[in-house]
């Protein structure tokens, strides 16, 4: 990656960059990703939350944090899940792969916390390693 990757929520109230290149990019399947996504899970790459510049909308930004989980945090206005990892206190952080729109072309690299894949999701043969937790 040789420039910031630009990323934004739904409503463009919230704009930041990333800085450097994730380590991984990962399909979670945790039942906390599946409840804010209202689906699958979340697809999501991995980079020190130091590399994560927010340029708009720091305003607009909500965390929450389940019990036994890390904070997930969501534009206000129009509800985009946009860093999750512990973001903005952790050393590393999450950032949602959709925030950067149809241009962005990495492809996740592994299906994590595998174990919570619930009976009616469908967990696609892709190739792909699968972690019962995190990715190693």
């Amino acid at each position: 990656m040789t420039e910031s990757l630009r990323g934004s929520c739904l409503c463009g109230g919230v704009r930041f960059e990333v800085a450097e290149p994730f380590s991984y990019t990962t399909h979670c399947h945790c039942e906390f990703c599946k409840r804010i996504s209202g689906g699958y899970g979340t697809v999501s790459g991995r980079v020190p939350t130091s590399a994560i510049r927010l340029l708009q909308g720091e305003e607009l930004l909500r965390s929450y944090t389940p019990q036994g989980g890390s904070a997930k945090t969501f534009c206000s206005t129009c509800g985009s899940n946009l860093f999750g990892g512990g973001w903005p206190e952790s050393e590393s952080s999450s950032v949602r792969l959709a925030a950067f729109g149809l241009e962005f072309d990495r492809k996740p690299e592994a299906h994590t916390f595998v174990r919570s894949v619930a009976a009616w999701e469908i967990l696609p043969d892709d190739g792909l390693p699968r972690y019962e937790i995190r990715a190693t």
